[in-house]
């Protein structure tokens, strides 16, 4: 059977874009691995009318959603690799299946790369987080830490005063122009150059000399690449970015591949689930229109 539409993710940006073709009564096949990004986090929050809820309960209840649709096909599996054309797209699975499709939509997420510091993994969308519109508000204007990851890390020191008292952790991660020191002075923020030794507690950053540092959480600025590189073996163009590297996308969601789009993380900055959700119904529309003109 050849589907209108493969979709490789079925998480936020990749069911948004399914609703939109769904709804045009196009068949559509989705392969998810199950795997969502902020699958370690108990709350979602800044998400319009889902504020504050259970991220697994509102992926769940969307894919519900989505099922009561006729034309929809759901494979819980790992898509490993895309080739063909426009119109004539084979999507390969693990267990060696061949999906055929009109057009391909990759919705793969990314992978974050976290700082190499101990006990960070651990407490990583628990209470180390890396968007505040997300995170910062349940902080309730604590003490505030940002674990430098590299030079972009600065726009994050200077940004999080908004949600509350903050302290950047340069961990030799960048170092500091006296512009910059004098800017993040006059925004509040105290600036710790010594490494970090280990995290402990809910969210206590412990030293190299022994002093302990208590938080109400800590952000770090991950580095970011496409979940799988499944984009890749089509030979879709990769784009860098000051987050890391993105499935390249022109304004109507299109790959460099003609027929082949990506949505939500894995093909856009800044990243959050609202943002997730509006990119995949702009790239589901935009990929039904494809078939009709």
């Amino acid at each position: 059977m050849q589907h209108d539409a493969i979709i490789v993710g079925g998480s936020y940006a990749g069911m948004a874009a399914a609703l939109q073709i769904l709804r045009a009564r196009r068949s559509v096949l989705i392969i998810d691995a199950g795997l969502r990004r902020n699958r370690f986090a108990s709350h979602s929050f800044g998400f319009l009318g889902q504020d504050g809820a259970d991220p697994a309960r509102i992926a769940k209840a969307a894919s519900e959603q989505l099922k009561a649709y006729p034309t929809l096909t759901w494979i819980e599996g790992t898509a490993e690799r895309a080739s063909g054309v426009k119109d004539a797209f084979v999507v390969t699975t693990t267990d060696g299946r061949r999906h055929e499709g009109r057009r391909l939509l990759f919705a793969i997420g990314v992978v974050d790369e976290l700082p190499a510091i101990e006990g960070l993994a651990e407490r990583w969308g628990k209470s180390v987080f890396h968007c505040p519109y997300c995170h910062g508000y349940e902080l309730d204007r604590g003490r505030i830490g940002v674990i430098a990851t590299g030079p972009a890390s600065l726009h994050h020191a200077q940004l999080i005063p908004e949600w509350g008292e903050v302290t950047f952790l340069v961990n030799g991660a960048l170092t500091l122009e006296r512009a910059a020191h004098e800017d993040l002075a006059a925004r509040g923020v105290a600036v710790e150059e010594t490494p970090i030794a280990r995290l402990d507690g809910h969210s206590d950053v412990l030293l190299a000399d022994g002093r302990r540092l208590s938080f109400a959480g800590l952000f770090t600025a991950t580095r970011n690449a496409p979940a799988t590189p499944i984009a890749t073996s089509l030979d879709c163009e990769i784009e860098e970015t000051p987050f890391g590297t993105q499935i390249r996308t022109d304004s109507m969601k299109e790959t460099s591949i003609p027929g082949a789009f990506a949505c939500g993380d894995a093909s856009r900055v800044p990243h959050s689930v609202s943002l997730a959700v509006g990119d995949g119904a702009w790239a589901g529309a935009t990929l039904h229109r494809s078939l009709v003109f």
